[in-house]
Order: C-alpha cells, then structure tokens, then sequence
C-alpha cells in the first residue's frame, strides 16, 4: 500500500497516492510524506530511484536485516531503525525494520505492516503542524515506537518480583528455564538499543544542515529521543543483571540443597560400609572358620554390627548433621 500526504502553502492537506508527487515537485513551498507499507522490493527500488535517493541508501533498506544505522546523503538523510509490531509482557517480540528518508519538504517511510509510530502519527502529524518538518517527524515516529518499548519493559519489573518471591517459595527447572528465556531476550533486545542509542547519538554529534533549517527544535528532540533510547538500554542490561542473579541465586541454592543430599547419602555409606565388610567377611565359604561353630556368633556378630551402626551414626550426628 502506497500512500501520501501533501500539506500545501495554505495548510491545505491532500491524501492520495503517487500522484501527489507530481504536484509536491510544481509548488515548491508545499512538503510531503509517503509511506510504502508492505510494497514489493521492485516497487520500493523503483520509486527511490525515481525519487533520486542514493544507491547504497537504496541498497541499506533493501537488504535483509541490516543493522540500525543513520547516513547522510546530498538530498537525503537516511534513518533506519528497528520498530516492533509485537513486543508482549513476556519480552517476546516481533521487530521490523523501518526506513525514513529525510529530504527538504519530503519524507519517505517503508516498512512492514503495524508499524506503531508511522500509524500514530499519520493522523497526527498534521494536527501537530509537523508535516512542514520532516526531520522533526521522523524523530517523534522513532520515539513513538521507543514509548512503547519503554512502556512494555516497566512493566516486566513487577514480573521479576514475582520471580525472585517464587525462588524463595519454590525452586524448580521451570523456573530456571524462564530465567534463562528471559536473559536470552534481555540480551537481545540490549543489543539492538545499544544500536539505537549510538545511532542518536552519532546523529546528534552531527546534526545535517537540512535539519537545523527546518521548523521546529530538532537538538531538544534529539535530546529526549537519546535519552529515551539511553534509559531503554540501561533498563535491559539492568533486568539483565537482575536476572543473571536470580539464576546465580538459583544454582546457588540448588548447590546447596545437593550437598545437604550428598552428605546424607555419604553418611548412610559410612555407616553401612563396616556392616557390608563384617557381612562379606562371613560370607566367605571357608571350612576352618571357628565362628561359624560358636553356639551365639550369630547374636555376637549382629550384636557388633549394631553397636558399630549406633556408634557412627551418634558421631555423623554429631560431626555432620546436627545443625
């Protein structure tokens, strides 16, 4: 689906398709948006081309998974970034890449379908007067979708807690299966902000001229997109950390559940060793054994084979398990 918005001299808005373009290239105070959602690579190659936007910007958007990244070109500054289309409480996501194309009047979006900001601001972006600023309206798409990554992090927090009351309850596989997907998404989701983070700040370091003439305070907006990428960030490496301490917490305990098992069964073998040799002993088929003949060797032999079995356990008692 291709569709476009044109805002003209006036503050009159037109919607339609590629035709807008034509008009948007006759009146030169009026500016444009098109967004490409879901379009065929030949089609979104065809119309950068025609829209004369560089060929290794071209060949970035195209590509299968490249990474987060800013580029400035002669007529067009590139921003890509990760967006999400489904980013659930269990920190499972569904993340896609989306392209804004920066030019003077004009700005230019491509990605997949439920691209959250792009559709946010496709209503809004008139009724906040900022289709007169590309530049500025593709940093408030971008924050719009970092808003919502924030949003669904806060609300792990109170999962962790859960977690952490459960160790303390229960400490089973399951719950270490849950923290170790945790970490694993965690992990992941840290890498792709830290993308996002050094992307602004890059973007900041070296602000195009294109977007200092334009309307509106492009540092204060790329102040508070960096600090909202900056704390997504912190807040991934820290439930992280909080996770790997939970598993540490874990093994830890579980380690010391073990021993405690390891040392019991260790004193059931001290105490059963002397008997099974006292057993085995007499268990032998010789002829010239004269306790065999004794009229209370079987009452004496069971008589020390208690006494030993008393005496070791009242001493690992003692020694090893009292306490």
């Amino acid at each position: 689906m291709i569709r476009t918005q044109l805002l003209l001299q006036d503050d009159t808005r037109l919607q339609g398709g590629l035709e807008l373009v034509e008009r948007w290239r006759r009146e030169p105070a009026a500016h444009l948006w098109v967004d490409l959602e879901d379009e065929p690579l030949p089609k979104q190659r065809e119309f950068l081309e025609s829209m004369d936007c560089h060929p290794l910007a071209i060949e970035d958007v195209l590509r299968f998974r490249t990474p987060p990244k800013v580029a400035d070109y002669d007529a067009y500054t590139l921003l890509l970034y990760r967006g999400i289309s489904v980013f659930n409480p269990d920190l499972t996501t569904e993340q896609q890449t989306i392209a804004l194309f920066i030019g003077e009047r004009c700005l230019f979006s491509l990605h997949k379908p439920l691209a959250r900001g792009i559709d946010h601001y496709w209503e809004q972006a008139y009724k906040e007067q900022l289709l007169r600023s590309p530049g500025l309206l593709a940093l408030r798409i971008m924050r719009h979708s970092m808003g919502h990554y924030l949003e669904t992090l806060l609300g792990f927090e109170p999962l962790l807690e859960e977690l952490e009351d459960a160790m303390q309850e229960r400490s089973d596989d399951a719950l270490m299966r849950d923290l170790i997907a945790y970490q694993s998404r965690l992990r992941r989701l840290s890498r792709v902000f830290s993308y996002h983070e050094r992307l602004i700040q890059n973007l900041r370091s070296d602000i195009p001229q294109r977007l200092l003439d334009e309307d509106g305070d492009i540092e204060n907006a790329l102040q508070d997109l960096f600090e909202r990428c900056e704390r997504i960030h912190s807040l991934c490496t820290m439930y992280y950390e909080l996770c790997a301490d939970l598993l540490h917490g874990y093994l830890s305990f579980s380690s010391h559940r073990m021993n405690g098992t390891m040392r019991i069964l260790t004193v059931i073998t001290a105490l059963f060793l002397p008997l099974t040799l006292i057993a085995g002993i007499y268990g032998m088929n010789f002829d010239y054994m004269p306790e065999l003949h004794w009229r209370y060797g079987y009452f004496t032999v069971l008589g020390v084979m208690g006494t030993l079995a008393l005496a070791l356990g009242a001493y690992a008692w003692r020694k090893w398990l009292d306490g």
